[in-house]
């Protein structure tokens, strides 16, 4: 099956739909093939002395996609879950997140559940810098200090911020 919203001017979006319908809203995304993202994790629940695992989404209600604008706005009408594009205030249209800055998001999410942090409060601006060693090595993003140690902050702004645990200096270079 071909997806009819592929074209050449792809860009990322964000979204806002229910909660709990992630799961339906990305069966019904990949039978259209959309490109999309939603970021899960593994939990650990226990319920009357027993554990189990289950995966939940990192930041539930939110979900991106990537399309050309006309065809994200489309796929907004059509969706079987109500979805709200987060919008430029000055153009009221939907915010475009960079192609970097989303690869690095999704890249820092798969890394490891237990080497980010989510963080929805607002930094003072830092040196941006870029990771050139270990694990997060390609990673842009601002150098900020959390409880005393340096960490890089890739920001979907207006969205919230993934921090990283501490890197050593020696890893990070200026950009």
């Amino acid at each position: 099956m071909r997806s009819i919203y592929k074209n050449r001017n792809m860009n990322w979006y964000a979204a806002k739909i229910k909660s709990h319908t992630e799961r339906k809203l990305k069966k019904w995304l990949a039978e259209r093939e959309v490109e999309h993202f939603i970021p899960f994790h593994n939990v650990v629940i226990e319920r009357n002395g027993r554990r189990f695992r289950k995966e939940k989404p990192w930041i539930s209600g939110l979900i991106f996609i990537r399309a050309e604008q006309q065809d994200a706005l489309k796929i907004q009408q059509e969706s079987i879950v109500k979805m709200f594009f987060l919008m430029k205030k000055e153009t009221k249209t939907p915010r475009i997140i960079p192609n970097k800055q989303m690869q690095d998001f999704m890249f820092m999410l798969d890394f490891s559940d237990t080497t980010i942090k989510i963080d929805n409060t607002n930094f003072k601006q830092g040196d941006r810098v870029r990771v050139i060693k270990g694990g997060f090595a390609g990673i842009e993003g601002e150098l900020i200090r959390i409880k005393g140690h340096k960490r890089v902050v890739v920001r979907l702004e207006g969205l919230f911020s993934l921090a990283t645990t501490y890197i050593p200096p020696s890893f990070l270079e200026k950009i």
